[in-house]
Protein backbone atom coordinates (compact mmCIF):
# COMPACT_ATOMS: atom_id res chain seq x y z
CA UNK A 1 0.00 0.00 0.00
CA UNK A 2 1.79 3.44 -0.75
CA UNK A 3 0.60 6.60 1.77
CA UNK A 4 -1.32 8.12 -1.52
CA UNK A 5 -3.95 5.78 -0.96
CA UNK A 6 -4.25 6.59 2.66
CA UNK A 7 -7.07 8.86 4.58
CA UNK A 8 -7.08 11.39 6.59
CA UNK A 9 -6.55 10.10 10.04
CA UNK A 10 -5.07 7.04 8.91
CA UNK A 11 -2.35 5.85 10.76
CA UNK A 12 0.63 4.19 9.29
CA UNK A 13 4.14 2.82 9.63
CA UNK A 14 6.42 3.52 6.62
CA UNK A 15 7.98 0.56 4.77
CA UNK A 16 10.01 1.35 1.91
CA UNK A 17 10.67 4.56 -0.56
CA UNK A 18 10.58 3.38 -4.29
CA UNK A 19 12.11 6.19 -5.93
CA UNK A 20 15.92 7.34 -5.95
CA UNK A 21 17.86 10.19 -7.33
CA UNK A 22 17.00 13.94 -6.19
CA UNK A 23 13.47 13.19 -5.36
CA UNK A 24 14.45 10.10 -2.47
CA UNK A 25 16.97 11.79 -1.56
CA UNK A 26 14.57 14.98 -0.61
CA UNK A 27 11.74 13.01 0.88
CA UNK A 28 14.65 11.53 3.37
CA UNK A 29 15.56 14.36 4.00
CA UNK A 30 12.25 15.18 4.96
CA UNK A 31 12.67 12.44 7.03
CA UNK A 32 10.67 9.66 5.12
CA UNK A 33 12.44 6.32 6.65
CA UNK A 34 11.67 2.29 7.42
CA UNK A 35 10.13 2.81 10.80
CA UNK A 36 8.69 6.42 10.32
CA UNK A 37 5.40 6.91 12.26
CA UNK A 38 3.27 8.66 9.79
CA UNK A 39 -0.03 9.59 9.99
CA UNK A 40 -2.94 11.61 7.28
CA UNK A 41 -4.16 15.02 8.56
CA UNK A 42 -5.80 16.16 5.60
CA UNK A 43 -5.96 16.51 1.49
CA UNK A 44 -6.29 19.54 -0.10
CA UNK A 45 -9.00 20.63 -1.34
CA UNK A 46 -7.94 20.52 -4.88
CA UNK A 47 -6.27 17.17 -4.16
CA UNK A 48 -2.52 18.11 -3.91
CA UNK A 49 -0.76 18.79 -1.57
CA UNK A 50 -1.91 15.89 1.67
CA UNK A 51 -1.01 17.07 5.02
CA UNK A 52 1.44 14.37 6.73
CA UNK A 53 1.79 13.95 10.47
CA UNK A 54 5.83 12.63 10.65
CA UNK A 55 7.59 11.81 13.97
CA UNK A 56 6.30 14.89 15.91
CA UNK A 57 6.20 17.82 13.00
CA UNK A 58 3.78 18.23 9.92
CA UNK A 59 4.85 18.38 5.93
CA UNK A 60 2.91 18.71 2.88
CA UNK A 61 3.82 17.27 -0.29
CA UNK A 62 2.18 16.14 -3.69
CA UNK A 63 0.20 12.98 -4.18
CA UNK A 64 2.58 11.77 -7.16
CA UNK A 65 5.71 12.35 -4.22
CA UNK A 66 3.17 9.83 -1.89
CA UNK A 67 3.02 7.23 -4.44
CA UNK A 68 6.29 6.05 -3.95
CA UNK A 69 6.21 6.09 -0.23
CA UNK A 70 5.27 2.41 1.01
CA UNK A 71 3.41 1.99 4.34
CA UNK A 72 2.01 -0.80 6.47
CA UNK A 73 -1.11 -0.32 9.10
Amino acid sequence: MTLDELDPGTACVMADLTVDGALGQRLMDLGFYPGAAIEIVRNAPLVDPVEIHLDGYHVSIRHDEARHIEVTL
